[in-house]
């Protein structure tokens, strides 16, 4: 290829433009085709310096990518070459997908902004950078993602010591950086938030000191440890829009109203509906959802119903049946909630809301199968009480009467009562598989609350998912804004991965998505030459949605950095 400058007699101007010479397999002698007509060279001046010189150069970086594309690359090795101590040929090129969404949602010019105003001289920027996708890719401690820091084509000039000092910056930034992130959100992908559902998890911790952040509460994984509790805010499409974290010992229903406020003031996400579990349905969340003109669908425990719900539950009349093990109802029925007033007395008041109750055969079979081994955990505690104590007898107390524990050291008070709880397991049986809904949204048909509920699997599974593919726990830091800044990078992981998984339609699921992108390597084996050898279906279907090459076998190390940087400018 090469710049063709035409004189135009009638006008004195000169046209550029780039033309490609090839030989006529008909005619065997060589032709020109023009690959691109650029225009006039006076009006490309007025875009260019040297508009001559700016195109050569273009050309004959175009030709150097042809004559590399169609030439034989030729590597040799000595059967007795050794590899030296400390050798690590190997680089993730994966993470080219989370980059393209990292830069789109711009974070790097969030963060760079930020930085100006601070005497922090290593870039917050290539440092969050590393600890989000080492968190996505090959999750570990602080250290961990320092010591594989080259494992990435990145800028790795800092220290662990400037790791852990931009910390302290990312949690100041955090909450700031969140907003930022939902209008970006906003403006690629869009935010639909008809429906946000909320959840709470909590995380521990590999010390066992606790303090007034980190202490011991009820753990979702039944682990003896100090935890935290997170409160997560997930949007129709199962983005994530913010979190809030609190002490390991506060209730899981005392986290939604300041998570929910915050969410409403700062967002401004208009008028939603919000769809929880059962762990949500007080009193006052229920009265401070209304009282912000905002709807909600909360599931409710059928076990622990008043006894009019429980006949209502019970009772054949009303229900709608799709096949033989599935069925549902609903009515509208006047409830009452007892809400705290400004006092601190409780105050019962009534809401008209539809309730809505559903069976299903499916997950009936699961509730036998889970109450019958802690039944016959019971047994073996009521038959030998000496090998148990109020931790490992958890999941079979409940079913087993007249059990106490000593309260400093959590042994069995006495072992002479103990007898099996038969009319509770008779009571639990008779509602096993049904479930109640309560909503506000009493025009919805009950099929379709069915549905909105459902939707709450998604936040589910993201707590899965920063569990055990982002292995968020057990937590390494322990100063407090250590501790924030380690879930903010969880966070920002997790909204990466969810928009590449919505980028797809949800074809491939999270666990594939970073299970591929972390198998996307390449290894140094001549001079400036990489040996890609791992593609499959998601990678291609990942690169589709991100512009992201993952097909090509060898690349140079100025292709790599170069396909890297478009990330960075799209």
């Amino acid at each position: 290829m090469f710049l063709r400058k035409i004189n135009q007699k009638h006008t004195g101007r000169v046209y550029l433009s780039i033309v490609e010479s090839y030989r006529d397999k008909t005619t065997k002698k060589t032709k020109s085709r023009t690959i691109e007509s650029l225009g006039y060279l006076d009006e490309l001046e007025k875009k260019f310096k040297d508009p001559i010189a700016y195109y050569e150069k273009i050309i004959c970086e175009m030709n150097q990518k042809k004559a590399f594309e169609n030439s034989d690359i030729l590597v040799k090795y000595k059967s007795n070459d050794k590899l030296e101590v400390g050798t690590n040929n190997r680089k993730n090129f994966g993470y080219a997908a989370f980059s393209a969404i990292y830069h789109t949602l711009e974070i790097d010019k969030f963060l760079i902004n930020r930085q100006r105003s601070t005497k922090i001289e290593a870039s917050t920027n290539n440092i969050m950078k590393l600890l989000v996708f080492s968190r996505l890719l090959n999750p570990g401690s602080k250290k961990k993602a320092y010591d594989q820091r080259n494992d990435f084509f990145e800028n790795a000039h800092y220290s662990l010591d400037d790791v852990y000092r931009a910390l302290s910056f990312f949690n100041e930034k955090g909450n700031e950086l969140q907003l930022w992130m939902n209008e970006k959100v906003k403006e690629n992908y869009g935010r639909d938030t008809s429906l946000v559902y909320y959840d709470v998890t909590n995380y521990y911790f590999e010390s066992d000191c606790e303090d007034a952040f980190r202490c011991k509460g009820v753990s979702k994984e039944h682990r003896p440890n100090p935890i935290v509790q997170m409160g997560l805010f997930m949007d129709t499409n199962g983005i994530p829009i913010t979190y809030d974290l609190y002490s390991g010992n506060t209730n899981d229903c005392l986290t939604y109203r300041p998570t929910f406020s915050r969410m409403k003031k700062e967002f401004d996400l208009g008028k939603v509906i919000v769809v929880a579990d059962k762990g949500m349905s007080t009193g006052d969340n229920i009265q401070y959802t209304l009282s912000a003109n905002d709807g909600f669908v909360f599931s409710y425990s059928a076990r622990g119903a008043n006894k009019a719900l429980k006949d209502y539950i019970l009772d054949e009349e009303g229900y709608v049946f799709k096949g033989d093990d599935y069925k549902w109802k609903e009515r509208i029925y006047p409830t009452e909630i007892w809400v705290t007033m400004t006092s601190g007395k409780k105050q019962k008041k009534t809401i008209d809301a539809k309730q809505v109750v559903f069976y299903s055969e499916k997950y009936a079979k699961k509730a036998r199968m889970e109450r019958a081994k802690a039944i016959e955990k019971a047994k073996k505690l009521i038959k030998t009480p000496s090998n148990y104590n109020r931790s490992t007898s958890y999941g079979a107390a409940g079913y087993v009467k007249n059990l106490s524990f000593v309260k400093d050291t959590g042994e069995i008070a006495d072992i002479t009562a103990l007898s099996l709880d038969e009319e509770k397991i008779k009571a639990q049986e008779a509602l096993d598989g049904y479930y109640v809904l309560i909503t506000s949204e009493y025009k919805k048909s009950a099929s379709e609350v069915i549905e909105i509920y459902r939707g709450l699997w998604k936040i589910e599974e993201s707590f899965k998912v920063t569990k055990s593919d982002l292995e968020t726990r057990p937590v390494y830091v322990s100063t407090q804004d250590h501790i924030k800044a380690h879930f903010l990078t969880c966070f920002i992981a997790l909204v990466l991965a969810r928009i590449l998984e919505f980028k797809m339609d949800g074809k491939h699921t999270i666990t594939r998505i970073i299970d591929s992108l972390s198998k996307c390597t390449c290894t140094n084996v001549d001079q400036n030459y990489y040996l890609f050898d791992y593609y499959d279906e998601v990678l291609k279907d990942i690169g589709d949605v991100t512009n992201v090459d993952f097909s090509t076998k060898i690349r140079t190390l100025q292709q790599i950095k170069k396909n890297i940087s478009e990330t960075k400018t799209r």
